[in-house]
């Protein structure tokens, strides 16, 4: 069939015309975007699994073990690659984004509510890590970082703010461990930028160190028993997004993302969580957002639209 042109006349100037090549920034945002929607969904299953009888290291398990298993073909045909970044870069990355991150963010809600955990990590994050990427890695803190981070935090607040002025003696507890969180996953972000870790091989490295880990925990913790007990949808929903979209994809998308467009820009989009997992609880939950959440959802998602630029200041 040679014979036959490669493509009919002006159908490649067609193409280009109607699908323009997307900008890094635009490449950059979209996937940040993605990671905090995978982080809501992840947000509200993890609550929904603690109330219905899961422990923090459950889901740990289910994320890291799963997570652990996809990439590791991938480990071992780019072994030359995972060596480049070294032994000790790979223990701390899997510190800081491995079972820790989990245990903390997860373990708290058995001692604080889900707005808590809404507000506090993701808050966390957004602060922190741009004043590390600002002192650490030279990032300018414009105007505009600072006004649309002021507005996602106040957005986030108001979104929980009702849930933090309620909550029993242990409550404080429970916000260290998503506070304690947010610092790790900013530390994440702060170091995956620094040793310019390419994604795949970061999200290699942190799900099979950390599956490695959790493994024989949760067996040693729990006993096969216990998983064999699960409900089979259960243990499919759990997989899925603990250990395919938010133990790979999301990290993937987010470790991109502060490629494309900065660590400060990314550090952001952890503050959407709190709106995605309000919006993904309609029909996981079946809670519907209050006046105070819509209002909150409307300050977050003008912050970040201000932080990233879409929205220009005069005067800058």
């Amino acid at each position: 069939m040679s014979h036959l042109p490669s493509a009919l006349p002006g159908t490649t100037t067609m193409a280009k015309t109607a699908l323009p090549a997307l900008s890094p920034e635009a490449r950059g945002m979209m996937l940040g975007a993605a990671a905090a929607t995978i982080w809501g969904l992840y947000l509200a299953l993890a609550r929904q699994g603690i109330s219905t009888g899961l422990t923090p290291v459950d889901i740990a398990a289910f994320r890291y073990v799963t997570a652990g298993l996809v990439m590791l073909p991938w480990l071992v045909v780019a072994w030359p690659e995972v060596r480049a970044i070294g032994l000790w870069r790979s223990l701390a990355l899997a510190a800081l984004a491995g079972p820790p991150f989990i245990l903390l963010g997860v373990g708290g809600y058995q001692f604080a509510p889900l707005a808590h955990g809404a507000v506090v990590q993701p808050a966390t994050v957004t602060v922190l890590g741009m004043i590390l990427a600002t002192l650490v890695l030279g990032e300018a803190l414009t105007r505009a970082r600072i006004l649309g981070t002021t507005i996602i935090v106040a957005g986030i607040a108001v979104i929980a703010g009702p849930g933090l002025l309620t909550g029993g003696g242990l409550t404080p507890l429970g916000d260290a461990m998503f506070a304690g969180a947010g610092v790790l996953w900013a530390g994440f972000t702060l170091l995956s930028r620094r040793w310019k870790v390419p994604p795949v091989a970061g999200t290699a490295i942190v799900s099979v160190i950390s599956g490695a880990v959790m493994l024989p925990w949760a067996l040693a913790s729990h006993g096969v028993a216990h998983y064999a007990s699960l409900p089979l949808g259960t243990l499919a929903v759990q997989v899925v997004v603990q250990g395919v979209l938010t133990g790979v994809v999301s990290v993937i998308a987010f470790t991109r993302a502060v490629g494309l467009i900065g660590a400060s820009r990314a550090a952001i989009f952890p503050a959407l969580v709190p709106a995605a997992a309000i919006l993904i609880g309609i029909p996981v939950a079946g809670e519907w957002p209050t006046v105070l959440q819509w209002s909150g959802l409307a300050l977050v998602s003008t912050g970040l639209l201000v932080a990233v630029g879409v929205i220009a200041l005069r005067g800058r």
